[in-house]
């Protein structure tokens, strides 16, 4: 009988990576270029994590130009080398490299690894964007898989990038398998639920004051240090 898996799901922009940088000069060229008024800088903040349709929406794009902003948007973020690369001085990047992983995040991935978890990347990012980050960063290395947005917009939420990943990779809750989401952001605790999983809060991203609690997720951990053992101590309960 094949053993049950204990998956831990991760979110990618504020859990893994400190990607605000490039997501928020991404969306500044994007506004110049439609010449519709920039967000102030508390809303630009909270373009992390949702799909930027989503955002873009909530932040006075009309509907009928949201795809040509979605569009904008990609060609900074994952084509364009417009911004400086913080980790190579003089070099040029597109907004996806605009990016680093957080410090400590590594060590508690291999960790997780050798204690027998299976590791998933489970993003709002579009995957064709998503697997070149990680890949670029050393991440792809580290986790068993990398699930994202669809390119299509068919595949957008949390929600919809968990149940994918799940088929993707054979999770069977009634075997026994048990996952866990891990995240920064609304998005991640509303998917969790969705899909009937606990969300583990990562108090490093880019939630706001309270968010994560008032989603549902059941704990909150304030560094990366802690996530190996907060993981360990979910799947020991």
């Amino acid at each position: 009988m094949a053993e049950a898996k204990r998956v831990v799901l991760l979110d990618l922009d504020g859990t893994l990576t400190d990607s605000a940088a490039g997501i928020i000069a991404s969306i500044r060229k994007t506004y110049e270029e439609m010449q519709i008024p920039e967000p102030d800088d508390a809303e630009l903040r909270r373009f992390v994590g949702p799909a930027i349709s989503t955002s873009l929406r909530r932040n006075n794009v009309p509907e009928e130009r949201i795809e040509e902003g979605v569009q904008i948007y990609r060609k900074y973020y994952s084509q364009r080398a417009e911004f400086d690369d913080p980790n190579q001085p003089g070099n040029k990047v597109p907004g996806n490299l605009y990016n680093s992983v957080f410090e400590g995040i590594p060590q508690q991935l291999a960790q997780l690894r050798e204690a027998g978890f299976l590791l998933m990347v489970a993003t709002c990012k579009p995957e064709y964007q998503a697997k070149p980050i990680c890949e670029h960063f050393g991440l792809t290395d580290m986790v068993d898989g990398i699930y994202g947005a669809s390119k299509d917009n068919t595949r957008l939420t949390k929600e919809q990038v968990i149940r994918y990943a799940f088929e993707s990779f054979g999770f069977d809750a009634e075997a026994g398998d048990r996952a866990l989401m891990v995240g920064d952001r609304w998005t991640d605790a509303d998917g969790a639920v969705a899909c009937g999983l606990d969300c583990l809060g990562c108090g490093w991203g880019y939630a706001e004051p309270g968010e994560l609690t008032e989603h549902g997720a059941y704990r909150i951990i304030q560094n990366v240090s802690e996530l190996n053992d907060a993981v360990q101590e979910y799947f020991a309960s």
